[in-house]
């Protein structure tokens, strides 16, 4: 088998990638990671420069693949390094470019270093290192594993670090009114008078998916999409190409909602979903009302997954007012191994990091708006 090093995904048969994911998770689908890129939202330009890695047999059949970036900074990762920059810097050493093995501007558990056999995973990996000690960069970071390559990580002397995100779990429930009577009376309370305030504001909502996808719609989205940058004075990650591109690639994977008021739409949400979850990624709104992100990003979320069957809701990163609304504390993790003495200084943060970690997961819980069982 050889290795390769590729400056576009699209120089990777679409089909082999797919099939060597093997699964319908949106994220690593060779059609969205390839959407950012033609698209212009990842680029040189940008900061991200790819440089994918895939093993081939003597076929030129895909047998691995890692999609990799050189980045020049650390922003869209979510998985927050700026004070191992800051220390390595003040040695007078260059942090950037860094190596990244992650899906760009989305924090979302998955797979990520695909492989039929463990001989390619490793000739990856043995190929990273070798990167490490050629090049000087200060290191590589794998973002959002769901575990499946830990093993061979961890053999190759690469560190983990562990976060806290906010999932909300479908429990067989036909209605939500099945997630309401789970939850204490005093709960129930608040999120009926959550949801009847946006209601009482005469806002309505409308989902859009598959073939009701098409340029006017992804026209309308975007303003939402870009409003919740710039009211930050941040330029958006993702161009308005990305979505149009994404939406004839997989319109199947795509969950889109409006919120409409006096007949005109004041906010959109983008979601994406597969055979067991669905994955709350962009949301905007260009007038304020009340609780209107709550009802759109949260409750109209929950209850599409109760239509769908789908056993899992995965709002986004960060965000404590999730937990008081149900979505349950779950530990996420990611993979570092970087120049020496850096390496072995993050492993020891890492050590302690983790113990908070966990113990804010089993705090957070306390938090969770459920019934007390016996």
């Amino acid at each position: 088998m050889k290795i390769c090093q590729l400056s576009r995904i699209r120089d990777v048969n679409a089909e082999q990638w797919d099939a060597l994911l093997g699964s319908d998770y949106p994220f690593m689908r060779h059609g969205f990671l390839d959407a950012l890129e033609h698209s212009g939202s990842v680029c040189v330009e940008r900061g991200w420069e790819p440089a994918h890695l895939v093993v081939l047999d003597a076929d030129d059949h895909l047998q691995a693949a890692l999609p990799l970036y050189r980045k020049m900074h650390s922003y869209g990762e979510y998985v927050f390094d700026f004070q191992w920059a800051e220390a390595w810097e003040r040695s007078g050493r260059h942090y950037y470019p860094k190596y990244l093995a992650a899906v760009p501007f989305s924090p979302v558990q998955g797979p990520r270093l695909l492989a039929r056999c463990e001989q390619g995973r490793k000739l990856i990996l043995e190929y990273l290192d070798q990167e490490l000690e050629r090049t000087g960069i200060s290191g590589m970071h794998l973002l959002f594993n769901t575990g499946l390559e830990d093993a061979s990580l961890q053999t190759a002397g690469w560190v983990k670090r562990l976060g806290c995100q906010f999932h909300w779990f479908n429990r067989s429930y036909q209605h939500f009114d099945d997630f309401l009577a789970a939850c204490n009376s005093r709960k129930r309370k608040n999120f009926r008078k959550e949801r009847l305030s946006v209601a009482d504001q005469g806002i309505s909502f409308h989902w859009l998916a598959g073939e009701e996808l098409n340029a006017t719609v992804w026209d309308a989205f975007y303003p939402f999409y870009a409003a919740t940058y710039l009211k930050r004075g941040q330029h958006p990650y993702l161009t308005p190409a990305f979505f149009h591109m994404l939406g004839e690639v997989m319109p199947e994977a795509i969950r889109l909602v409006f919120a409409r008021h006096d007949g005109h739409d004041v906010a959109g949400a983008f979601f994406l979903a597969d055979g067991t979850s669905l994955y709350g990624r962009y949301w905007g709104c260009l007038e304020e009302y009340d609780r209107l992100h709550f009802e759109t990003c949260f409750y109209q979320g929950m209850e599409r997954c109760i239509a769908e069957g789908l056993e899992r809701f995965d709002a986004g990163a960060q965000g404590e007012h999730k937990l008081i609304r149900g979505f349950e504390p779950v530990i996420t993790q990611s993979w570092h191994k970087l120049q020496e003495p850096l390496h072995d200084a993050v492993a020891d943060f890492l050590v302690r990091e983790q113990e908070g970690v966990r113990a804010y997961q089993l705090e957070a819980k306390d938090n969770l708006p459920y019934r007390q069982t016996e």
